[in-house]
C-alpha cells in the first residue's frame, strides 16, 4: 500500500514519548543542523522486525539537499540486540520534474480513473440490454 509509510515529523523540539508509547513506524522527531533534516526514530512496535531489528531500534535518518536537483538521504541504524555495531547507508536522489504530488490529495487518479472506467461499463452494459418485451397476455 503505497500510503502507508507517512509519518508526521514535529521539529519544535519536543521530546520523544515514553518508551511504554510504540507505534509501527516508531516515535520521529526531527530537527535542522544547517541545510540537513536530522530525524531521530525510537519506539517502534514490537512486531515491526525490520531486518531482523527489534523494537529498541534506533533510527537516524539525515536529508540534505546537495544542489538544486539532488537529495542526499541518509540513514544510520542501531540496535544492539541484533547488530554488534550502529551501521550506515546512503543515497542520492535527483529532483524529479514536474514535482512529486502529495499521496493524500493526488491519489494518483487511480480512484477517478476507476470511477470513470466503472460507469463506461455500465453505461454501455445498459445500451446494449435488448428491449423489454411486453408479456402475451398484456397485449
Amino acid at each position: 500500500q503505497s500510503n502507508s509509510d507517512v509519518r508526521i515529523i514535529p521539529t519544535d523540539g519536543r521530546p520523544h514519548l515514553p518508551s511504554s508509547v510504540t507505534k509501527w513506524l516508531g516515535d520521529s522527531v526531527g530537527h535542522w543542523e544547517g541545510n540537513t533534516l536530522v530525524v531521530d526514530t525510537t519506539n517502534f512496535d514490537p512486531g515491526r522486525e525490520w531486518r531482523g531489528s527489534t523494537s529498541g531500534m534506533h533510527l537516524i535518518e539525515r536529508l540534505t539537499i546537495t544542489d538544486p536537483k539532488t537529495l542526499k538521504y541518509e540513514f544510520t541504524v542501531e540496535d544492539a540486540t541484533t547488530w554488534t555495531r550502529p551501521w550506515t547507508a546512503e543515497n542520492v536522489w535527483p529532483r524529479i520534474e514536474p514535482g512529486i504530488y502529495e499521496f493524500a490529495c493526488h491519489e494518483q487518479n487511480y480512484g477517478l480513473i476507476n470511477v470513470v472506467k466503472g460507469a463506461q461499463i455500465r453505461a454501455r452494459e445498459a445500451g446494449s440490454r435488448p428491449a423489454r418485451e411486453t408479456p402475451a397476455a398484456a397485449r
